[in-house]
């Protein structure tokens, strides 16, 4: 009983019900009714308006502003929105009201705020969802747990499968140490929120159980999945892929297996396939291999329902793109064989010549450069620098929804670069090949092309950087050009790259930026980073300087994330919402 302290006289509390009372700090309202005494936190968990301005009937505390209702003996709320109410424990002692203020709630505050997470994303409850993420982190939890628990509802509850809202997830962990420490709580918030807007509503993911049979060679339930994936059979495709993971098959196999299926036909779904699936992998590089039964799975039915970008006629006229690689992809097994042994160093240019209005001449580009030896992921790099520079230079009087165009083309060519990492599957060279037809199928959005920024690097980078931030503020024709010139100038000044992914970021994060943005962001600061650990710093340079175009170009938002994120923050420090 020691943790109880006095607070007031009983006759006081009856005749002057409710009022604040202070115990260890904490405000507290406490109610003297229906011959009882409750005590709860005096802050509405929804806005932290004083419940004591509220009212009391039958058992039922009411918060004045939003309405919201509580339970008051314990605190739990009728109204999901507002979430529950913190109670203490009273006692009357010898005339005088105690209140336990730190009572002993018979769980861990981490796996108190679990469960809330587990409960905001049910319930797609932003506001409970940001107080779990900070609650988490208050606790000194890793941010693996919030991932964990985001991945086990994403993956169980949205009958497609694998779909944006992980995607986000993912990419904002991704993000997370390259962001300013108070924002990657934010970072958390946004994935987690995302992956509860794409469930919501939706009706769970069944499961199929993997084939039973077992001593199958790798290579043969790879050729399984494949076939499944082109018949279109998602059921059996996803039952060979569960008896792969469960035969123990490592990264690299799995890996193999889904480019392979995903390349034997073209650019599924605009790319996105392809980037769902090097976004799955990533997550589990962080939350543990030991899930790859619940994650990977979900990415087979989209797999095999998807759009053949064969069956469009943008790919078929009026140049059959899409036979030009699948001629190439043919003669696959020669340029192996004939580069066996050889080292290709990438020739100055060779960006431009994947950049040609001519996509024989760009096939031949890559086909020539497999012949003298190059790897799948040295093509893939330079396939994604194109896509880059398409982005960089981006003609502004295009439609807007044509940003998405050339930001499909961009986040495949980061999923080509991720997946070439993990497995070295001849089938990658199939990926970099659609990578660059789309590449060159997004020419006319460079008609002509916006001159790339040559700053001479005299400029000021704390101006720069302040100049390129306020592009993110204003909405006017020109805000486009002048944050890929900012960012280019703060760069070329010698500013520090962790400084403006950092700036980046933040901006990103305040905005309701919706998918693409996201994407965008993250998968330049992949590139730029890949670029530096490759000694090729000013080429990764056009990776951050076509994002800083891409995020002023969709932005200002209406903010509605943020205000709900600082109002959870403001509530997690004790601050008043209601007076200002």
């Amino acid at each position: 009983m020691s943790g109880f302290e006095r607070v007031v006289t009983a006759d006081e509390a009856r005749e002057a019900s409710p009022q604040v009372v202070t115990a260890a700090g904490r405000t507290l309202g406490l109610f003297y009714h229906e011959g009882s005494f409750h005590a709860v936190d005096n802050r509405c968990p929804h806005m932290g308006f004083p419940l004591t301005e509220g009212s009391v009937d039958d058992g039922i505390l009411t918060c004045p502003w939003h309405h919201a209702r509580f339970e008051l003996s314990c605190g739990d709320t009728f109204d999901p929105f507002a979430d529950d109410v913190t109670a203490f424990p009273v006692e009357v002692r010898d005339g005088d009201v105690y209140v336990d203020p730190d009572p002993d709630r018979g769980q861990s505050p981490s796996t108190h705020w679990e469960e809330r997470l587990d409960h905001g994303l049910r319930e797609s409850i932003d506001l409970v969802v940001a107080k779990a993420v900070i609650g988490l982190d208050d606790a000194g939890v890793a941010p693996t747990v919030p991932l964990e628990v985001g991945t086990a509802f994403g993956t169980g509850y949205r009958e497609d499968g694998w779909g944006s809202g992980l995607t986000t997830m993912a990419a904002m962990a991704n993000l997370y140490d390259a962001l300013r420490p108070e924002d990657r709580r934010r970072a958390l918030y946004v994935g987690l929120g995302a992956v509860a807007d794409d469930c919501a509503g939706e009706p769970p993911f069944f499961v199929q159980d993997p084939l039973s049979t077992d001593g199958v060679a790798p290579d043969r339930l790879a050729d399984w999945f494949r076939e499944t994936i082109d018949l279109r059979d998602a059921d059996g495709a996803e039952r060979v892929l569960r008896a792969a993971i469960a035969s123990d098959a490592d990264e690299s196999a799995l890996a193999g297996a889904l480019v392979a299926a995903a390349t034997d036909h073209r650019y599924l779904d605009s790319g996105h396939r392809l980037d769902f699936a090097n976004k799955a992998f990533e997550l589990l590089d962080r939350i543990g291999w030991d899930h790859a039964d619940a994650v990977l799975p979900t990415l087979v039915s989209a797999l095999a329902s998807a759009d053949r970008a064969e069956e469009r006629s943008s790919w078929r006229q009026p140049v059959d793109v899409a036979g030009l690689v699948f001629e190439a992809s043919d003669t696959l097994p020669d340029l192996v064989a004939s580069g066996e042994g050889e080292t290709w160093t990438e020739p100055d240019g060779f960006v431009d010549r994947l950049l040609d209005d001519d996509p024989h001449a760009v096939m031949d580009a890559l086909t020539d450069a497999i012949e003298a030896g190059a790897t799948a992921p040295a093509l893939a790099r330079a396939v994604a620098d194109a896509a880059a520079r398409r982005i960089a230079q981006f003609g502004t009087a295009n439609e807007f929804r044509d940003w998405n165009t050339v930001h499909h083309t961009y986040t495949y060519a980061n999923a080509v670069c991720g997946l070439a990492a993990r497995t070295d599957a001849p089938e990658l060279y199939r990926a970099v090949f659609d990578g660059a037809m789309s590449v060159y199928l997004d020419r006319f959005l460079n008609t002509p092309p916006v001159p790339l920024p040559d700053p001479d690097g005299d400029a000021d980078p704390d101006a720069a950087l302040d100049d390129l931030l306020e592009t993110f503020e204003i909405e006017a024709d020109d805000t486009v050009s002048r944050a890929g010139r900012h960012a280019a100038e703060y760069l070329a000044a010698g500013g520090d790259a962790a400084r403006l992914k950092r700036a980046l970021g933040e901006a990103l994060l305040r905005e309701d930026a919706g998918f693409h943005p996201r994407q965008n962001v993250e998968a330049a600061v992949s590139r730029y980073d890949a670029a530096v650990a490759d000694g090729r710093e000013r080429r990764g340079r056009v990776h951050l300087v076509a994002t800083a175009r891409y995020l002023a170009a969709h932005t200002p938002t209406r903010r509605e994330g943020e205000q709900t994120f600082r109002i959870a923050q403001r509530l997690a420090r004790g601050e008043p919402l209601h007076e200002t």
